[in-house]
């Protein structure tokens, strides 16, 4: 199980980065801060237990694990989304889905890399950034309802996972300019699969605006952060 006595998250974009520090039974977040302070943040001169760096990257792609093979990685990647010739990939299992996510952190930004350099565990240890898909996938186990409902939303990207009890029905990004549209393809999945917003609850790893979460209140149950 994952040490929260001394825990920081970080979720690093184009347009800057946020994290959440978990201290004993205190959480702290930073709401969304732009690039040119992550070297006068102080959270960042500290060790921590843990370490958990998330880049909002929408090339990646959950495989069935017996379908992976390491040295097809670029080309089972490329043959769902743009990558370029040198943009370096990378894959990690998802045991608890029976998959493998496979992925390019090659969206244009240098922060997750800074980042990883300059935060690090109470060892030393860098940790090395991951897709924001894989640790919301990770985070399903943690909401309480049947139907589990996990969003976030950056740089103009919705990203989604949705599961019943165990079973993973999706997990996908789309380009979405703004929030009207993102809300458009959540409610557009949510109706694929048969969901009723009305009896649901989604819950969001993004800091949602005010006026997000009024609009989406109009529809769900309840909305949530974490």
């Amino acid at each position: 199980m994952t040490n929260k006595k001394n825990r920081i998250s970080i979720q690093v974009g184009l347009s800057g980065y946020s994290f959440k520090i978990e201290a004993g039974d205190s959480i702290r977040s930073s709401g969304w801060m732009s690039a040119e302070r992550i070297f006068t943040t102080p959270e960042f001169q500290r060790r921590y237990e843990d370490v958990e760096i998330s880049v909002f990257t929408p090339k990646c792609t959950l495989v069935p694990l017996h379908f992976h093979h390491p040295l097809h990685v670029r080309k089972n990647l490329a043959d769902v989304v743009n990558i370029g010739d040198d943009d370096p990939v990378g894959y990690i299992e998802v045991p608890e889905y029976a998959a493998v996510m496979l992925y390019s952190n090659a969206i244009g930004e240098t922060l997750s890399k800074v980042i990883s350099e300059t935060v690090l565990k109470l060892n030393g240890a860098k940790q090395y950034p991951l897709p924001e898909l894989y640790y919301m996938l990770s985070d399903l186990k943690n909401l309480d309802d049947y139907n589990k409902i996990l969003a976030s939303y950056a740089d103009g990207y919705l990203y989604l996972v949705i599961a019943q009890g165990k079973s993973l029905l999706l997990c996908n990004s789309f380009a979405a300019p703004d929030f009207t549209t993102a809300e458009y393809f959540i409610f557009l999945v949510m109706k694929k699969l048969q969901l009723n917003p009305e009896v649901s609850t989604i819950t969001f790893r993004t800091p949602l605006a005010e006026d997000q979460e009024m609009s989406l209140y109009r529809y769900f149950r309840n909305v949530e952060q974490i």
